[in-house]
């Protein structure tokens, strides 16, 4: 679906980074559009991109007072979508309270009042001084509407996740400059899937960190934090189905909770990975029977023989086992590298598998058909949990008996491996999309197989959704396909990076994505004010 948009013009309305008297409303062009784009188009998600529910309204004109310069467009990471300035003193957070129009909010409330060190007071009457957090309209629940008048501001959202985006700019605004400037902000995310992804079964890292990486993302208005805790080298999370894959340092299923407890505070989901059919090595080490073996009786590393019904079992255990873990709308199901598929000549090597394939699926039916139904099988194991479920692209086969999932998401993070193909294809078959490009979103620790550290600067000038492989946009028609992306931490070489290194090499390479990922279009700063700003806020 190809994006539509539409000029709007009004008055005393000013985009991030620019003071004017022209309304100038921040479309969706996702190719990365002009710097002063004035079209509204529509996001992946179909819904309208306009920062709210309503249409863009003319504004009306600033007060005519002379007491007050007409206010500057909050600075904040991401840019605000459209600011409508105004004259005023703004609002300072000393000695109001917040208040909510509904209980619902009584979290975002909380977290807010202790930031700005003011009290907290409820559903109650605002007053001056006051933030009041209210829910109202209707539309992308993640929007809202800040506006600060007469020494108060007033945020209101349709849902609870639009209402703490808008508490985020107000701690911004606050923590850049002391004042949250007067006006009205409008906003909403470009992407519905704005994402962060760890990878802790290379690498352990401690519950503390994990959090504090989770509470800067939440204030950077991402909403999904990936977990990666089963792979060759290790598995890092308590199983009560099966304890003996479980690697020594690991975490606890209390510890998950805390972390998933506190991401669902700051409207982040925690999106588990258990890869499968292949980077199965820490199951394999605790079953050795399970492991692929070719003719020659040679091991396949990470790979279970998926002929084998106890292989199936093993993975379905972990899956229903760990669902209640994770209650989150998202699950990752893997599903690429699967090295059987490396050799020349999988039914030939591995017999067993051909014959498997042959007998479910009929006299054509190849390796590759069996491994993608290994996959569909795992999606109907997680079919009762009512997830919406991802793979990697080198999992989805061209041709073939069997097809992946019509459901699958297609997560995109390379054109290198076997079975990967170019994202048009994918697209073309109507596929919904999540970059990960690894050209520019993998961060991965020792920088081996040809892989590079990315920088924020290459992120925040080269990088838009559209780019999802390589440095090459795929055409904007496919805009609405493309659901986000998601900024990857992997840990290949372990001890290369410290926890403190890690945090420090990803710090603006995360702070561009999401501005990528929520403001459409050219962003408004240029890379060196960019980091000034990042630093001016703390962040």
């Amino acid at each position: 679906m190809g994006t539509r948009s539409r000029s709007t013009v009004g008055a005393g309305v000013v985009t991030a980074g620019t003071v004017a008297l022209t309304m100038v409303l921040v479309g969706c062009a996702g190719d990365g559009g002009g710097a002063n784009a004035t079209r509204a188009g529509r996001p992946s998600d179909g819904r309208s991109a306009s920062p709210t529910s309503d249409s863009a309204q003319t504004s009306a004109e600033p007060s005519p007072s002379k007491s007050y310069a007409l206010s500057k467009t909050p600075q904040t990471i991401p840019s605000v979508r459209e600011h409508t300035a105004a004259r005023g003193t703004g609002w300072r957070p000393t000695g109001g309270r917040v208040v909510i129009g509904d209980a619902k909010l009584s979290d975002e409330g909380k977290l807010i009042a202790g930031e700005l060190k003011l009290k907290y007071a409820g559903k109650v009457r605002a007053g001056a001084g006051d933030v009041e957090l209210a829910l109202g309209g209707s539309g992308n629940p993640e929007s809202y509407t800040m506006a600060v008048k007469d020494g108060r501001v007033r945020i209101v959202g349709p849902g609870d996740a639009g209402v703490f985006y808008g508490t985020r700019t107000l701690k911004q605004e606050v923590h850049g400059g002391g004042t949250a400037p007067e006006g009205v902000v409008k906003d909403a995310p470009a992407k519905p899937q704005r994402g962060f992804m760890l990878d802790i079964a290379r690498k352990p890292f401690t519950v503390g960190w994990i959090k504090e990486q989770i509470r800067e993302i939440g204030d950077l208005k991402y909403n999904q934090f990936g977990l990666h805790f089963s792979d060759d080298q290790a598995f890092r999370i308590q199983s009560d189905s099966h304890p003996e894959i479980v690697s020594p340092d690991h975490l606890t299923k209390a510890q998950v909770r805390e972390i998933v407890s506190l991401a669902a505070e700051r409207h982040i989901t925690v999106i588990p990975e258990i890869d499968s059919p292949g980077h199965l090595g820490a199951v394999i080490a605790a079953h050795p029977e399970l492991q692929l073996r070719n003719t020659a009786g040679v091991a396949t590393r990470g790979a279970v023989d998926i002929s084998n019904p106890e292989s199936a079992k093993i993975v379905d255990d972990l899956l229903r086992e760990y669902a209640p873990l994770f209650p989150g709308a998202f699950w990752h199901l893997g599903g690429d590298e699967y090295q059987a598929l490396t050799v020349k000549n999988p039914e030939a090597s591995f017999p067993q598998l051909a014959a498997a394939a042959q007998k479910k699926y009929g006299a054509n039916a190849t390796v590759e058909d069996l491994t993608t139904g290994w996959l569909n099988d795992r999606v109907a194991t997680m079919k009762p949990f009512n997830r919406s479920l991802k793979a990697w692209n080198d999992g989805f086969f061209r041709g073939g008996v069997v097809k992946a999932d019509k459901g699958l998401e297609v997560a995109y993070w390379t054109g290198k491996e076997i079975g990967a193909r170019p994202p048009e294809e994918y697209l073309a078959e109507g596929r919904k999309m999540t970059n990960y490009n690894d050209e520019f979103l993998y961060y991965v620790l020792g920088q081996p197989n040809d892989f590079v550290y990315p920088t924020g600067q290459r992120i925040y000038e080269s990088w838009t959704p559209l780019v999802v492989r390589g440095t090459t946009p795929v055409p904007a028609k496919y805009d609405s396909q493309i659901l986000g992306g998601t900024f990857a931490v992997w840990c290949d070489l372990a001890n290369s990076q410290t926890q403190a290194q890690v945090a420090q090499g990803i710090r603006m390479p995360l702070r561009a994505t999401i501005q990528k990922l929520w403001y459409p279009g050219k962003p408004p700063l240029t890379w060196p004010q960019f980091v000034a700003l990042a630093n001016r806020l703390g962040s």
